[in-house]
């Protein structure tokens, strides 16, 4: 029966419980420690993708010190029992494979001091078959594409709560750029991710608004100066109802944007009866205090409808990077559903991407030839007579 090294054998073990991925890395180990010919059945992982040190230092020095043809009769458990007691007689009289056993461990004994021969045997005792090594590998590859997603979307997440940033709406999409790299690379070493289902990982709770007055206000005032400009509403397509933090203020937006639309005048009094049409007004909001703010002096709109969307980007990026970070907690994920999940909360936040750029991208100034040409003055002396009267000017 397999044998797993206890806690008091070195002070490596010094841990009483490990994930399912911590014994599948003792087996692939001690299947290459007890088989190197089997290292050319691994693939998809590097020494980054094991969970400890000592076993990522282990797995490094296998692939870096070149392994001897060797047949699978050895006694393993007497040549490491020699190599245990390093005795001169003992050194002498070692076989290739002690050799290069006693390489292995020269080599990652300088990425961990602690390793010994007897965490090496342990580790060969731990291995139930050396020819499932692919699944060993599979295994390890599928924990380490976990951890990594996990680590950018958390990256992700902290950064669009950065306040000290100086440009956090840049800084969080350079991170959810890293993000989607990473998904395709798990994608990449998973082909088939792309037809795996979604996750049924439940969405995490929305996370608590931050800076909440402020927001308000430039809402308000943003509100206002539309309501006061209504020409600069059809300027600002790129920002919508979800942008706003407070539904009442999400609300007047969709009731600006539709007066607007058909053409009919826009005032504080117009706004609130739109309003009340829509369902927008609960019974706690007071059409006085409305009246209040959509009259107060106008600002700059666009400069406004720009903060709130800044919000409303860094809202949806915390919000994809907390829904990815809880995909990878929920251990029945496969990678295919990481890569499927990851994809479609992504998807968000490239929607809202686009808008930002949209907003934030001067529109170039093109002038038409045609236009030019037909509106250029004609050569001559100016007409000295009146149009024909048949003509009627609207």
């Amino acid at each position: 029966m397999p044998r797993t090294p206890q806690p008091d054998e070195d002070d490596l073990a010094t841990i009483t419980s490990w994930p399912p991925v911590y014994y599948a890395e003792q087996a692939l180990l001690g299947a290459l420690l007890s088989a190197p010919e089997h290292l050319a059945d691994v693939t998809g992982i590097s020494p980054e993708a094991f969970s400890t040190a000592a076993h990522a230092a282990v797995f490094a020095a296998i692939c870096a010190v070149p392994a001897p043809a060797l047949a699978e009769t050895t006694d393993y458990a007497a040549a490491f029992a020699e190599l245990r007691a390093q005795s001169p007689s003992g050194l002498a009289e070692r076989t290739e494979h002690i050799v290069w056993l006693d390489k292995v461990l020269t080599t990652a004994h300088k990425q961990a001091r602690g390793l010994t021969a007897a965490h090496l045997h342990g580790l060969i005792s731990a291995c139930p078959n050396p020819r499932h090594t692919p699944a060993y590998a599979r295994i390890i590859a599928a924990e380490s594409a976990r951890r990594r997603l996990r680590k950018a979307a958390t990256r992700l997440v902290h950064t669009a709560r950065e306040a000290s940033l100086p440009h956090p709406v840049p800084a969080a999409l350079a991170e959810a750029d890293t993000l989607a790299s990473v998904v395709d690379d798990i994608a990449a070493t998973f082909p088939a991710a792309h037809s795996g289902p979604l996750p049924r990982t439940p969405a995490p709770p929305p996370a608590p608004r931050y800076d909440g007055g402020e927001a308000a206000q430039e809402e308000r005032l943003l509100l206002a100066t539309c309501t006061a400009r209504p020409a600069e509403v059809e300027q600002m397509r790129w920002l919508t109802p979800e942008d706003f933090t407070h539904p009442l203020h999400a609300g007047l937006w969709q009731c600006l944007n539709a007066l607007v639309r058909r053409d009919v005048p826009v005032d504080p009094v117009t706004v609130i009866w739109e309003a009340r049409q829509r369902g927008a007004l609960s019974a706690a909001d007071d059409p006085r205090d409305l009246l209040t703010f959509l009259a107060e002096p106008d600002v700059s709109a666009p400069y406004l409808g720009e903060r709130v969307l800044h919000r409303s980007v860094l809202t949806t990026a915390h919000h994809v990077g907390r829904r990815i970070v809880a995909f990878t907690d929920d251990p029945s994920n496969t990678p295919y559903q990481f890569v499927v999940g990851s994809r479609r909360a992504l998807a968000e936040l490239t929607a809202i991407r686009a808008r930002w750029h949209h907003a934030t991208t001067p529109t170039p100034t093109t002038w038409s030839p045609r236009r030019t040409a037909r509106t250029a003055p004609r050569a001559g002396p100016p007409p000295t007579t009146a149009p024909p009267t048949s003509r009627v000017t609207r």
